[in-house]
């Protein structure tokens, strides 16, 4: 009986549990659909779209080994997938559908939609576990509800991991060769601008190269990476992240990495290499939420009374923000690297969040929409969860009161101004010290050092921060819990 497997943001062959499963129950076509109508409206990135453009020119060329044609076929928008669906299942005999479960409520509705029209037509619709360790609603507190609380949620993670460890699923036999032509892939999309070269070059696409990442990671960084990770100029991180959003590599892969680097061991031994478990954990938090509280999907508050706080309307703030001349050089340099390369370290991601939505309290879905618009990692369930706990509005979020200084912020993790130098070149010159604040200089009057232009900081860190805690203190029922952060 002839399979689909409908590809969506697991775009590898291995270790692929809707591939292996559609291929274990008969001859298997597959399919990605291309939706820029709802890649629009959910704001991904052109980077994102042309990583994942690239990334399916590989996978068809794996596909093609184990004899899997790829269909591509147009639904603009996720309501016209069930017709499209219904569609090639009866130009091609399908008996039953295979995906691997994606847990956005859009996503979710999308899905369910196309069960009940293929069901109609005698079409089975079958959804796997694949993105997550656990099934969302397999995991609750003692009194049935959702974490909200990561180390508690961290803590049940372990206990089941250690009893089963799920496994990695080898690479599907090859199967009989069918009568179907693979599609023409296309190379850009409408809406979303090829990115330059030298962009593209930051993120090369396919398996091998993020088994290539994983197994470096593994062997020279992992086990350092506590003492690394957030120091922006130096290569302590996976740069895995793009390639776990669109499943060109899967979190079981990872963590048995991790597992072998540790010889078995989740919460105990190397403490570099339970600390990346960890952020493992945390992408299966924020995952999760989306599923226990449907209303982070759709642009609200998980915290329902910071729905409350008075968000200031300051266009000419956000945009200094997005261009990075802010005249705080962290958060310049962090936001140039954003919008050059398609990604930012993630201890910057919280300090040019905190700083958007503290010192210039303007609303975290301006910035939330962003960073989907530029991040070629751009995941709904990390990205919202990131900027909820940052702007103290989220599950397990930062209280309110905490707020991070950017300029210590800049000369603890960045000490020697390295990474500032490399995205603003216009500092080059100043000394480790002055180079985080450099209107405390004599040199530097009226924007100007060295002839070099460098605007002022838009803004009093102390006033500001005064005002961020005024808007959030009027708040009734807000929690000043200390919580655990990202």
């Amino acid at each position: 009986m002839r399979q689909l497997m409908w590809f969506r943001t697991d775009l590898r062959v291995h270790d692929n549990s809707a591939l292996a499963a559609a291929m274990a129950a008969g001859p298997t076509v597959a399919l990605f659909l291309l939706s820029p109508g709802e890649w629009q409206a959910h704001h991904d990135a052109p980077v994102k779209v042309d990583f994942w453009l690239r990334n399916l020119a590989h996978l068809q060329q794996q596909l093609h080994q184990l004899n899997v044609p790829l269909l591509i076929a147009k639904a603009d928008t996720w309501s016209e997938a069930p017709q499209v669906l219904a569609r090639l299942c009866q130009e091609h005999d399908i008996a039953a559908v295979q995906v691997n479960d994606e847990y956005g409520v859009h996503e979710s509705r999308r899905d369910e939609a196309c069960a009940s029209l293929l069901a109609q037509q005698g079409v089975a619709f079958k959804g796997h576990l694949d993105q997550l360790f656990f099934q969302p609603g397999s995991l609750l507190t003692q009194s049935g509800t959702y974490f909200q609380v990561f180390s508690q949620f961290r803590k049940v993670c372990y206990r089941r991991l250690q009893i089963a460890l799920p496994r990695c699923l080898p690479l599907p036999a090859a199967q009989a060769p069918l009568p179907i032509v693979s599609d023409e892939l296309p190379t850009e999309i409408d809406g979303f601008p090829t990115p330059s070269a030298n962009l593209q070059h930051y993120w090369p696409a396919g398996e091998a190269e993020a088994q290539r990442r994983l197994d470096a990671f593994a062997a020279e960084q992992m086990e350092w990476y506590d003492q690394r990770r957030d120091f922006p100029a130096v290569p302590g991180t996976s740069q895995l992240s793009s390639y776990l959003a669109a499943g060109v590599i899967s979190p079981r892969q990872c963590l048995h990495a991790a597992l072998a680097v540790n010889r078995g061991e989740f919460d105990s031994g190397n403490p570099g290499v339970v600390c990346w478990i960890n952020e493992l954990l945390w992408r299966e938090f924020y995952k999760h939420i989306l599923v226990g509280y449907p209303r982070v999907s759709m642009g609200r508050a998980f915290r329902v009374e910071t729905d409350a706080v008075a968000w200031r309307q300051a266009p000419a703030d956000l945009a200094a923000w997005q261009e990075g001349r802010t005249g705080l050089p962290i958060i310049d340099a962090a936001m140039r690297q954003l919008v050059a390369t398609g990604w930012m370290h993630n201890r910057l991601r919280m300090v040019v969040a905190m700083f958007l939505t503290k010192n210039l309290l303007i609303d975290w879905r301006e910035g939330e929409r962003f960073f989907m618009q530029h991040l070629v990692d751009g995941d709904l369930a990390a990205n919202n969860g990131g900027w909820q706990w940052s702007s103290s509005t989220g599950t397990d979020s930062a209280p309110y009161f905490r707020i991070f200084n950017p300029l210590s912020q800049s000369a603890k993790f960045d000490p020697d101004g390295r990474f500032i130098r490399h995205w603003l070149p216009e500092l080059v010159d100043l000394n480790k010290k002055d180079i985080h604040n450099p209107h405390t200089t004599a040199h530097l009057g009226g924007g100007l050092f060295g002839g070099i232009d460098y605007p002022r900081p838009i803004v009093d860190l102390g006033k500001s921060r005064t005002r961020a805690l005024a808007a959030f203190k009027c708040l009734p029922h807000l929690s000043t819990l200390e919580a655990d952060g990202p």
